[in-house]
């Protein structure tokens, strides 16, 4: 059982860092500047269901796809830890725009701003899709693993569209100085979790490798 909450406690952390509710709240904020209040919590609502759909999709059927592919866990456990430190590294500078959205894109995605770019990638990047396989994967078979897996993504899903529904004054209680804060703090725990991915996945490719 113990096990059990060790895995669910580490699939949480890693997604609550990786998505970072408050962190995407200021790009949020400048997506949807121009909407009127009801249509930006509905653009809140859909495009975190759309990334929690995506979430789950990727973490059923992402081992599927890579073995019909040929690609192994391990290679993704390598390049997943690549990406999730340079994610890390970005949000230690305390860069909250990791993805870039230029006034022309605010407008031309406007009316479907919830799809693209804010459920994907912002809330749904390479880096949480990467999480969701390997997870799943460490999970293997056990029920309650797999479970534990789908309350975390639910549990921070959830968190995050909390967040954006009250972005606003989220934004102006913490200020500008309180989110850097957290950024740079999470960026620290996505880079340790970035190290432990990548040395779990070169293990096995350099034994496979010496084998050969």
């Amino acid at each position: 059982m113990n096990e059990v909450l060790t895995y669910a406690l580490l699939a949480f952390t890693s997604f609550f860092t990786l998505i970072n509710p408050v962190g995407i709240m200021p790009v949020f904020m400048t997506m949807t500047n121009q909407l009127e209040n009801k249509e930006r919590k509905r653009t809140a609502l859909r495009a975190t269901l759309i990334a929690y759909c995506f979430l789950l999709f990727f973490a059923i059927s992402g081992q599927s796809l890579f073995k019909f592919f040929g690609i192994s866990i391990d290679s993704l456990r390598v390049v997943g830890g690549m990406i999730f430190f340079l994610v890390g590294f970005d949000m230690l500078q305390a860069r909250l725009g990791s993805v870039k959205v230029t006034k022309d894109e605010i407008h031309e995605y406007a009316k479907d701003v919830a799809i693209t770019p804010l459920a994907i990638p912002i809330i749904c990047g390479p880096g949480s899709i990467a999480n969701a396989i390997i997870l799943m994967d460490n999970a293997g078979d056990d029920p309650m693993k797999i479970g534990g897996l789908v309350l975390a993504i639910t549990g921070v899903l959830t968190i995050t569209c909390l967040s954006l529904l009250s972005a606003g004054p989220i934004m102006k209680v913490i200020g500008d100085t309180g989110n850097k804060l957290m950024l740079r703090l999470m960026g620290l725990i996505v880079m340790v979790m970035a190290v432990e991915f990548f040395f779990a996945g070169i293990g096995p490719l350099i034994k496979r490798f010496i084998d050969v």
